[in-house]
């Protein structure tokens, strides 16, 4: 693919977190000629050029990604689709475009329906996010043996899926392909839902016992502490997959209440072994 072979334009609208640490990738990787960081705040995208997560940057979407080989969008899902037409609209054809989007089936949806024939778009995924927010806390390893799930659709070109999934794996990565629909009911499960259980933990905790926290407490809640705003448009987009992977917890929570309210040991222990293998075969 061109914008892994050392002489291209990568564009990174959207360089916080993710965008930042691609582009710290990229550079340490020696992967790109130019990386450009697109954005609307003067500030980050000055501490972005600061940290050397890209070479230049501006806010103007047009001028970011007209000379672009590949484009990556790395904003709130709310806002991805949107900035993926326009980025159609202004790149060069040739332009690979792909996004970070923790949510996919409806932006993939919404993309597809509105690219005319020649432009090339894979949806794309990166498990390897956090609690903190912003180019700060960008990290060239972040997606070093980490997951990026593609999400192609039955429009999508095969030769598009390969460079996408190779841009991944140049950044360290192991990609994994699945439908857009695939992925949203389970990253509902795996992501979405664990951050509303910390929330909750977070929330029926009170001011007063804040001082007997410890491990428990601290890795269940940590999650917890993820931009709302964020969090906010992710829990609205996958609102379907997420009520159904709350319906399956609720189950198990009742069978866990029913379980104490009978004191039945054989049933705890059933319970909690099972979560443990689950958990346990995950590894660290």
């Amino acid at each position: 693919m061109a914008a892994m072979q050392g002489h291209s334009t990568v564009a990174i609208i959207g360089v916080g977190l993710i965008g930042g640490s691609i582009g710290l990738a990229l550079r340490k990787r020696n992967l790109a000629d130019r990386i450009i960081g697109v954005g609307r705040g003067k500030a980050s995208l000055a501490k972005a050029l600061d940290l050397e997560a890209v070479t230049s940057t501006t806010t103007s979407l047009e001028d970011g990604v007209k000379d672009a080989d590949f484009v990556v969008v790395c904003t709130p899902v709310n806002e991805i689709a949107d900035l993926l037409m326009q980025v159609a609209a202004a790149a060069v054809d040739r332009a690979i475009l792909t996004d970070a989007g923790s949510t996919k089936a409806s932006i993939v949806a919404k993309v597809d329906s509105a690219l005319s024939k020649g432009k090339h778009f894979v949806g794309s995924h990166p498990l390897a996010g956090g609690e903190k927010n912003g180019v700060d806390f960008a990290r060239a390893d972040l997606f070093e043996s980490r997951v990026v799930v593609v999400t192609p659709s039955k429009k999508t070109d095969p030769a598009d899926l390969v460079a996408v999934t190779y841009f991944w794996q140049c950044l360290g990565a192991n990609v994994i392909s699945m439908p857009p629909d695939v992925h949203d009911r389970a990253l509902a499960t795996t992501s979405h839902l664990p951050h509303i259980i910390a929330s909750a933990a977070a929330q029926i905790t009170a001011a007063a016992d804040l001082e007997l926290t410890a491990g428990g407490w601290r890795d269940l809640t940590r999650i917890a502490s993820g931009s709302p705003d964020l969090w906010l448009q992710i829990l609205l987009d996958n609102r379907a997959g997420i009520l159904n992977s709350l319906t399956g917890f609720e189950k198990t929570m009742a069978e866990f209440r029913a379980a104490l309210e009978s004191a039945d040991a054989a049933k705890l222990r059933q319970l909690l072994t099972e979560g443990k293998n689950r958990r346990d075969a995950v590894g660290n």
